[in-house]
């Protein structure tokens, strides 16, 4: 998020495109078939791309993931993304350029989602800086980010009916949020606290606490105060069954502003909304590279 609090970005590599209804009408039995670098900019000229590209243009190094002409690097520093896609309708446009993270530490930890291990969250850098530099008039700034992975042997659908899950600056680094109801009826309740070293601790959070639903009606809740009532202050993704936003609570009488998501599970295993994501979501199996 930029330091105006104004623009926002987020960058998700996939093997095994989670939200692809290519993927899902596949029977996702080939992950590196369905790989995608899921670019999406929010804020005024903001743009989504998330293509579902086949193995041919899957290329990875234990340093570096590429994904047909965008890729993501670890140069031992800094997280450096270069991203050259085609945005989705309906502002179908160029997105280029590079996007530069820079942890401010790196943690070891590991928070399984299911009591077996097939969902698996790995904060890597939970408190970081970021610098946005896109061939797009103003889409060249600076401010606060943070990287992250989610592992899976399973489909999410398949074990989990929703989640929601946050990550708030704090004075002392960052606060993770991640409660999740499963399938079972079992939850996951877990917040935890890192500091400026990359250091955790779980913490006790203040309760869940409900708040506006999204445009779409999706349920949203995160955890506040007795009697502070979260809110949205930046949109920016909607979707049927899904809602990540940029949204203001107050945690241990700390007021703190940090990207918040909520996932409808139930809404997405509906095989009625896999025909609308297609159209947001192109396939392109084939891949001829440059080099």
């Amino acid at each position: 998020m930029s330091d105006c609090g104004t623009k926002a970005v987020s960058v998700i590599g996939f093997i095994g495109s989670v939200f692809s209804p290519w993927y899902a009408w596949s029977g996702r039995r080939d992950p590196a078939n369905h790989c995608c670098i899921n670019v999406a900019t929010y804020g005024p000229g903001g743009r989504f791309t998330m293509t579902d590209r086949g193995r041919a243009a899957l290329h990875t190094t234990p340093d570096t993931l590429q994904v047909g002409p965008s890729s993501m690097h670890w140069t031992g520093k800094d997280l450096v993304i270069d991203i050259n896609e085609i945005s989705s309708p309906p502002l179908i446009s160029r997105v280029r350029g590079q996007i530069t993270i820079t942890p401010h530490a790196m943690t070891n930890v590991e928070l399984p989602l299911t009591p077996d291990g097939a969902h698996i969250w790995r904060p890597f850098a939970p408190s970081s800086d970021i610098k946005v530099d896109l061939e797009a008039q103003g889409w060249q700034w600076s401010g606060h980010g943070y990287f992250d992975s989610n592992f899976g042997t399973r489909s999410l659908e398949e074990d989990f009916s929703f989640w929601t899950w946050g990550r708030y600056p704090t004075k002392a680094g960052a606060t993770c949020i991640y409660d999740a109801v499963r399938r079972d009826g079992t939850t996951l309740d877990t917040a935890i606290a890192f500091n400026s070293k990359g250091g955790a601790k779980v913490v006790d959070a203040p309760p869940r606490t409900r708040f506006k639903r999204s445009l779409w009606q999706v349920m949203r809740e995160t955890r506040a105060d007795p009697g502070v009532m979260p809110k949205q202050v930046l949109n920016m993704l909607d979707a049927p069954f899904y809602s990540r936003s940029a949204v203001q609570t107050q945690i241990d009488g700390e007021v703190v502003t940090g990207v918040h998501e909520a996932l409808d599970l139930n809404r997405f295993r509906s095989p009625l909304l896999k025909p609308m994501l297609a159209v947001r979501v192109p396939r392109r199996k084939g891949w001829r590279s440059s080099s």
